[in-house]
């Protein structure tokens, strides 16, 4: 068995260590809730010449109100996250429009009914180019890259006023990865408050996909906290049969457990 008096002078060796390497890394956790309103539109076509269908005029979609996840790690200049965010839209309206979706033919007289659902995937990682941590006003300015993937399921089903079976009925699903460059900050005014923000583009095989972020955290407790904010997006999805351009914003907030 280990002396105690040994072992004591490994353990703080250890600690010293542990401090020096590792001071700069950060787990975070944060759990919370999405909103979410859309506009834009997906394509039919009518003569050879493509037809807008209007997510809000034509669909009259509802607002999604969802659950958002986010784990990032921090060590030293470099940062890893991973965010999940499910998104779902769906309403029934009125077609202000007539033409074909999918090789099926609707009319401005038909109703509609949609249904679109999207898994949003972030895995990113950031170098922090600027990292002032050692300041009593913290400034980080980093490059980041990441792969959005985006895992879309549309529905759209139309009826006319005298049959109550659908005209047409159809879905499609998709999944498209879109990788994207930008830009994450970070400035902490003190030890329990701080701002957040980040933004990403890349056009790629005809689809493209902005992503905009900023945030408030605010950690009464050194390891809990909350966070607010606000979100907008601008995807472009064109891939088989499915063309769905769409932009959505809107508020966020929740609770983070940091390490």
């Amino acid at each position: 068995m280990l002396n105690k008096w040994k072992v004591l002078p490994l353990l703080v060796l250890f600690l010293l260590l542990s401090s020096t390497s590792f001071a700069d890394e950060l787990l975070s956790l944060k759990g919370g809730y999405q909103l979410l309103s859309p506009e834009g539109s997906i394509a039919g076509t009518g003569g050879g010449v493509e037809r807008t269908i209007d997510v809000e005029r034509d669909l009259d979609l509802d607002d999604s109100e969802n659950v958002t996840a986010e784990i990032a790690l921090k060590w030293g200049k470099s940062q890893f996250s991973f965010n999940y965010l499910p998104i779902s839209f769906s309403g029934t309206g009125a077609l202000t429009v007539s033409g074909e979706f999918n090789g099926q033919t609707f009319s401005a007289t038909d109703t509609v009914k949609t249904n679109l659902d999207i898994d949003l995937y972030d895995i990113g990682y950031t170098y922090y180019l600027i990292n002032l941590d050692d300041l009593p006003t913290r400034f980080q300015l980093g490059l980041e890259l990441a792969v959005k993937v985006a895992d879309v399921d549309l529905t759209f089903n139309t009826f006319n006023a005298l049959d109550a079976a659908p005209i047409i009925a159809e879905s499609e699903s998709v999944t498209a990865p879109i990788p994207t460059v930008g830009l994450r900050s970070r400035i902490a005014l003190a030890d329990f408050i701080g701002v957040t923000g980040r933004i990403g583009y890349m056009e790629f095989n005809d689809n493209h996909f902005l992503d905009a972020e900023a945030q408030v955290e605010f950690s009464p407790l050194p390891m809990v906290g909350l966070y607010a904010g606000v979100r907008y997006f601008d995807l472009k999805i064109d891939e088989d049969d499915v063309f769905v351009e769409t932009k959505f914003s809107g508020p966020f907030g929740g609770l983070m457990v940091r390490f």
